[in-house]
């Protein structure tokens, strides 16, 4: 059985619904001491060293992953407050956006990493829309508050990539792993 290590509950449902076995626990370790510029740097460094950290934790079969969102200029980590997410929103209405997704796996002895993007193309969001997703705060722990499965679905204009790699994991690409390694 494979252990995903992380404690979000997306990717958590995002195997569930595949029928991949998991157990799900996590590590400790610190992504806000990167110092990354580069969206793909950082999203790469930070699943590495929660990679590595869980490879200690726990030596066995083992996923983790990491997402960020960037506007083209910038890093839109996750918001930590209210104000914070409503201006990483604002920042993607109307606009193209890259959701940048990182994974390791250690399977058979053996490790993969992947770093998959999404690109989305967003109509401008519906001011009173924004504010009640706002206040449902189930942007709370998303990268660039964003939810494409969510409050941002029903506003994508266009769209290039998995939807599974802007939730957090790419589960097209891990399938294709696991069925290399013969696990599925």
């Amino acid at each position: 059985m494979i252990i995903l290590c992380s404690s979000s509950s997306t990717r958590a449902e995002l195997l569930k619904k595949t029928g991949i076995e998991f157990i799900q626990k996590s590590c400790d370790f610190d992504e806000e001491k990167l110092n990354f510029t580069d969206p793909y740097e950082f999203v790469i460094n930070a699943s590495w060293g929660k990679f590595k950290e869980c490879v200690k934790c726990f030596n066995d079969e083992i996923i983790t992953a990491d997402t960020v969102v960037t506007d083209g200029k910038n890093i839109l980590r996750k918001a930590k407050s209210r104000e914070d997410a409503k201006k990483l929103l604002l920042a993607q209405s109307g606009k193209e956006i890259k959701i940048i997704t990182s994974m390791w796996v250690k399977i058979n002895g053996k490790v993969y990493g992947r770093c998959d993007e999404t690109i989305y193309e967003f109509f401008e969001f519906d001011e009173s829309d924004l504010e009640k997703y706002l206040d449902s705060n189930e942007w709370q722990g998303k990268a660039g508050a964003c939810m494409v499965e969510g409050f941002c679905k029903k506003y994508i204009k266009n769209v290039k990539g998995y939807e599974s790699t802007a939730m957090g994991l790419c589960i097209e690409e891990l399938i294709n792993i696991l069925k290399e390694e013969k696990c599925i």
